[in-house]
C-alpha cells in the first residue's frame, strides 16, 4: 500500500530531562576525552518548520478502526513538536485521545532516547508510558534500563530500574533500584532500595538517596572524605550540603579521627545584592589525644561587599581555642605554619577626589610571641586635587589610631598623622621625572609608659620629606639567534631627603623593615609604619635591560640597582647591625625560555660583606595545567638570627590517559631534613575517579612547652583516597588537580607570565 500522511490535532506531551550542556573543551581534555554517545535522530521526509503543532506520520500501511482509531504499520514514524517515535505499528485513538505502539519501538525528544517494546501515550493525563525500556539521556552521559519508563510534565519515574554514566557495554559502576523518580521541577533523582554495583559486584544498599541532575546546588550528601595520619589516626568526613534558599546555603561535615574523636564542622553562606559573607565554625568537645581533653574549637567569619554606591565594608574575625589547634587538626581557614589570625573591620567610602575609612584591627597571637597592638580605632583621609598644570596635585593624607594591648608593661598611645604636599608627575615615551614634596607631622600620646623611662607622654614630630625619581628608556632592534628583538635600556635614578630627628622616646607600635629587593630600592620609606621616619640622604640607582619579540612580549629582563647613603648619620643597618654606606646590590633577573620555560630569581647582595642576603630563583616548565615541573631555591642569611635555605621541587604530569601523577618534596639544607614530601594518584575514566595521596611535613612548633607536653611527633604522616561518580551533576568534565597542586606548606605557585 502507498505510503499515507495524515495529520491530526492530538497534543502528546512527554517532559524533558534538565541536563547541562556538553563543556567546551578544556586543555584537560586532551588526556581524558568524554564525548557524549551519540544519538542518531529520527528524520522524516516532510519538512515539519511549518508543522509543529500538528502530529504527522509515515507509514506503509494505513487501516481504520470503528472510525475512531487507526492503525498504521510497516516502518511508521510520528512527530509531533520535538517528538519523534519510531515503531513497528502504531495506533491513535482519536476518541479515547491515547496513542499506542507495538514492537520494537524508540521514543526521542531533545533531551531523551528510550527503547522499549511497547508505548502509550495519553492526552488526557499528558503522560507516556513505556515497558522494558532502555534509556540514554540525550545532553547528559546518563544511561539504563527500566521494566516500566513513565514520562510526565514532573519528570520520569521508572520501574525496576538501572543508571549509569559509564558508557562501556559492562558498566564500571551502576545502580539499581525498585524505584528511580528524575523530577524537571528541582533537576533531581531519587531512589529506592538502591544497591551499587562495581564490575557486577553488589558493593552497598541503600534504602533510598537523591542525587542532581544538573550541576545546579542541591540538598543532600556530598562525597565523602577518606584520610589518614598519625597524629589522628582514620579519618572520615561526611559532608552534608543544605540548599537553604536561592541565596544561602550551608554544609554540615561531621568529621571522625580515630585518635581525637568526632569534630563538628560548618560552613554558612549569604548573598545579598552586593553583600557576600560566610560563617566556618570546627567544634571538637573532647580531644583524645591531649591529656586535658578540653574541648577545642575554631571559628571564622568573613562579610564584604558595596553598598550605597560609593561605600564598601569589609570584616575577617577568627578565634580559636589554643595554640596549637591549627597543627593537631588543621583547617581549609588557615595553613598550619600561621603564628599570627588577623582581626580586622573596615567601613571606607570612596569619591571622585577623595576617600576615607574606618577600621578596627589586631591579630590573634599564637604560641610563644610578643602579644601585638590592635588599632580601635584607625580613621584615615586621603586627598588629591589637579592643579591644572602638568598633571600635577595637591595631596592630603591624614590618619588618627589608637594602639592598644593586652600586656599591661607595655604602653599604649594615640598617635595623630597628617601629611600635605605636592606631586608633579611628568613623563614623555622616553623619559619620565617625577617629584614629591611634602611636609609630615605626627603627634603621640603614649600612656603606660612607667615600665618605659625612654619614652614620653606627648611628643610632636615634624618633618619634611622631598623625593625626585627620573628615569630614561632607550632601545633599538637586534638580533639574536636569527630571531628579531626590540632591547631596551632603562636607566633610574632617584634622590631622597628626610631630616634626621631623634624618634627614640616614640614606641613601636606598628613598624616594621621592609624588604629590600629591586622595587624596594625606590620606596620613599624604609619603615612600613609611622613610629619611624627613617633619616635619609641618598640615591637610588638603578638600570634595566629587556628583550621583547615581534609581539611586544617579554622575554628577558635583567635589573641591577642599588642605594648609596651620602653621610654617617644616614648609614643603614644590615642584617648583622652594623652600618653600611651602602644597601646591598639588588638584582632582579627573569628569562622566558620558551613558551614554556621560564626562570626567575632575585638576589640582594651585600658588597662590602662580601655575602648574599637574601635570595629566590625559581624554574618553571609548563605545557598545560596538567603537566608541569617547578624547582625553587630559597636563602635568607639571617631570619631572626636563623639561615633559611631550602629547595623544592613540584611536578605533574601524566601517565597515561587515565593516570595522573602529582609529587612535591621540600629540604631544608641548613639542618640536613625533609620539610614536606608529597606523592599523589589520580585516576579518571569517563564516569568515575579515585585519588591517593601519601604525605609527610614536619609539624609546626607554636608553643614549645605545650608541644613537649602533649608529646607531639616532630612530623605528622598519612594517607587520602577520595573517591567521585562522574556524570551524576550532568557532566562528564576532568576533574581539576589544582588542590592537589596546592595541598600542604609548600604548595604550587603558579607563574604569572606562562600560559597555558
Amino acid at each position: 500500500m502507498p505510503s499515507s500522511r495524515i495529520a491530526v490535532l492530538l497534543a502528546v506531551f512527554s517532559a524533558p530531562l534538565t541536563a547541562q550542556e556538553n563543556p567546551a573543551p578544556t586543555t584537560a581534555g586532551a588526556f581524558i576525552q568524554c564525548p557524549l554517545p551519540e544519538v542518531v535522530p529520527i528524520e522524516l521526509r516532510e519538512d515539519l518548520s511549518q508543522r509543529f503543532d500538528a502530529i504527522v506520520i509515515e507509514s506503509r500501511n494505513t487501516q481504520t478502526i470503528a472510525e475512531q482509531a487507526t492503525k498504521f504499520s510497516g516502518g511508521v514514524k510520528l512527530a509531533y513538536e520535538d517528538k519523534r517515535i519510531v515503531a513497528d505499528e502504531i495506533t491513535i485513538d482519536r476518541g479515547a485521545g491515547k496513542i499506542r505502539t507495538s514492537g520494537d519501538t524508540r521514543f526521542q525528544d531533545g533531551n531523551i532516547t528510550i527503547q522499549s517494546s511497547q508505548l502509550e501515550a495519553d492526552n488526557s493525563n499528558n503522560s507516556v508510558v513505556m515497558s522494558n525500556s532502555n534509556y540514554q539521556l540525550g545532553l547528559s552521559p546518563g544511561r539504563g534500563a527500566a521494566e516500566q519508563l513513565k514520562i510526565t510534565e514532573q519528570g520520569v519515574s521508572l520501574e525496576e530500574a538501572s543508571f549509569t554514566s559509564c558508557t562501556d557495554e559492562t558498566p564500571d559502576w551502576l545502580f539499581s533500584a525498585s524505584e528511580i523518580n528524575l523530577s524537571t521541577e528541582d533537576n533531581t533523582g531519587s531512589a529506592y532500595n538502591t544497591v551499587f554495583r562495581v564490575k557486577d559486584v553488589p558493593i552497598m544498599y541503600l534504602p533510598y538517596f537523591t542525587f542532581p541532575l544538573t550541576n545546579e546546588r542541591k540538598t543532600g550528601f556530598l562525597y565523602p572524605e577518606i584520610s589518614s595520619s598519625s597524629k589522628s589516626g582514620f579519618e572520615l568526613g561526611v559532608p552534608f550540603y543544605w540548599n537553604i534558599r536561592e541565596n544561602m546555603d550551608a554544609t554540615i561535615t561531621p568529621y571522625y579521627m580515630s585518635k581525637r574523636g568526632t569534630q563538628l564542622k560548618s560552613q554558612f553562606r549569604y548573598l545579598f545584592g552586593e553583600q557576600f559573607g560566610k560563617i566556618d565554625f570546627e567544634y571538637l568537645g573532647e580531644d583524645n589525644e591531649l591529656s586535658s581533653k578540653e574541648e577545642r574549637y575554631l571559628g571564622r567569619y568573613q562579610h564584604m561587599g558595596t553598598f550605597a554606591d560609593n561605600f564598601r565594608v569589609f570584616i575577617d574575625y577568627s578565634d580559636i581555642s589554643d595554640d596549637n589547634y591549627l597543627v593537631d587538626l588543621e583547617s581549609d581557614q588557615f595553613s598550619s605554619t600561621d603564628a599570627y589570625l588577623w582581626r580586622i573591620g573596615e567601613l571606607s567610602y570612596f569619591a571622585e577626589n577623595w576617600q576615607s575609612s574606618v577600621k578596627v584591627q589586631g591579630l590573634k597571637v599564637l604560641g610563644n610571641r610578643e602579644d601585638s597592638y590592635q588599632t580601635l580605632p584607625q580613621l584615615d583621609f586621603l586627598a588629591y586635587q589637579p592643579l591644572g598644570f602638568f598633571n600635577s596635585s595637591f595631596n592630603l593624607f591624614g590618619e588618627y589610631t589608637r594602639f592598644e594591648i593586652d600586656d599591661p608593661n607595655k604602653p599604649e598611645a594615640d598617635r595623630f598623622h597628617i601629611e600635605a604636599g605636592f606631586a608633579l608627575p611628568y613623563s614623555m615615551p622616553g623619559w619620565f621625572v617625577n617629584t614629591d614634596v611634602r611636609l609630615m607631622h605626627t603627634q603621640y600620646q603614649q600612656h603606660n609608659i612607667a615600665n618605659n623611662p625612654l619614652l614620653e607622654e606627648d611628643v610632636s614630630r615634624t618633618l619634611p620629606k622631598a623625593r625626585v625619581h627620573a628615569g630614561l628608556r632607550f632601545d633599538r632592534f637586534a638580533s639574536y639567534f636569527k630571531q628579531n628583538f626590540v632591547q631596551t635600556l632603562e636607566p633610574q635614578l632617584q634622590y631622597l631627603y628626610i631630616p634626621d630627628k631623634d624618634q627614640t622616646m616614640i614606641g613601636n607600635y606598628d613598624t616594621t623593615t621592609l624588604q629590600d629587593d629591586f622595587d624596594g630600592l625606590f620606596r620613599d620609606r624604609r619603615y612600613s609604619g609611622l613610629d619611624r621616619i627613617a633619616q635619609a640622604n641618598q640615591i637610588s640607582w638603578g638600570v634595566t635591560s629587556r628583550l621583547l619579540d615581534e609581539s611586544n612580549t617579554e622575554l628577558f629582563h635583567l635589573s641591577l640597582g642599588q642605594i648609596v647613603y651620602f653621610n654617617d648619620s644616614n648609614f643603614a643597618l644590615n642584617e648583622d647591625n652594623e652600618p653600611e654606606s651602602e644597601s646591598a646590590l639588588a638584582a632582579d633577573l627573569f628569562l622566558q625560555l620558551t613558551d614554556r620555560w621560564q626562570f626567575r630569581g632575585d638576589i640582594q647582595y651585600d658588597t662590602e660583606l662580601n655575602n648574599t642576603e637574601k635570595s629566590q630563583l625559581t624554574i618553571d616548565y609548563r605545557k598545560n595545567e596538567r603537566n608541569l615541573v617547578q624547582l625553587n631555591h630559597h636563602y635568607i642569611r639571617n631570619l631572626s638570627g636563623n639561615e633559611i635555605e631550602q629547595v623544592s621541587a613540584l611536578t605533574s604530569f601524566p601517565i597515561n590517559r587515565h593516570w595522573q601523577f602529582i609529587g612535591h618534596v621540600t629540604e631544608d639544607l641548613v639542618r640536613s631534613r625533609s620539610l614536606e614530601a608529597y606523592a599523589g594518584f589520580q585516576y579518571e575514566s569517563c564516569c568515575w575517579a579515585v585519588r591517593v595521596a601519601y604525605h609527610r611535613n614536619i609539624n609546626t612548633n607554636l608553643d614549645e612547652a605545650d608541644f613537649l607536653a602533649e608529646d607531639r611527633d616532630a612530623f605528622d604522616t598519612g594517607v587520602s583516597l577520595q573517591f567521585v561518580l562522574k556524570g551524576l551533576g550532568g557532566t562528564q568534565k576532568p576533574l581539576a588537580i589544582d588542590d592537589m597542586l596546592r595541598s600542604g606548606l609548600f604548595g604550587y605557585k603558579r607563574p604569572y607570565f606562562l600560559s597555558n
